[in-house]
């Protein structure tokens, strides 16, 4: 149990934070390689140009952005332009506003969209922590503290200066 709680304080959980956030990106660019038809007819629903470029382009970054996000390396980039990818792909491809049975009883595609809308717009919110949020939190430290808040940034950015009068 020690080895399990020092891996967690350590990298493991941070290592699992990464892969929870990514993972489905690596069986949706398979989706679009296996199911191929389904995937263009998807991308060419949209308004914007080159579908089977985008679908390229959408299945390598699917691939490459998550590997070097859990590898940890040129994360912040990889975050950017995954964090980029959902809110493109959550504007043009989920447009749950054109769905006449939003708020229909029974099934709905209009809720459908809406909530892969959402989701889109909370990976964004993953991504945008893997970004911004650098300090590091053990595990230990959540267990102590459970009911803190997390870190926040400072109330102006001249607070962060060493002079604070510099922007």
């Amino acid at each position: 149990m020690d080895a399990l709680l020092h891996w967690l304080n350590g990298e493991g959980a941070l290592l699992l934070a990464r892969i929870g956030l990514v993972i489905l990106f690596p069986f949706s660019a398979l989706h679009k390689i296996f199911f191929r038809q389904e995937a263009m007819a998807q991308a060419k629903s949209s308004i914007l140009p080159g579908a089977a470029v985008l679908l390229v382009l959408a299945g390598t970054l699917e691939i490459v952005a998550p590997a070097l996000i859990v590898l940890g390396l040129f994360d912040r980039l990889a975050a950017f332009l995954m964090a980029g990818y959902c809110v493109v792909t959550a504007l043009f491809f989920h447009r749950f506003w054109r769905y006449p049975d939003l708020f229909s009883q029974g099934e709905s595609e209009g809720r459908t969209h809406l909530f892969d809308f959402m989701k889109n717009f909370g990976l964004v919110g993953g991504f945008m922590l893997l970004i911004l949020a650098s300090q590091f939190q053990t595990v230990s430290d959540f267990a102590r503290a459970p009911l803190a808040s997390a870190p926040r940034a400072p109330t102006s950015l001249s607070s962060t200066h060493p002079r604070g009068d510099q922007q």
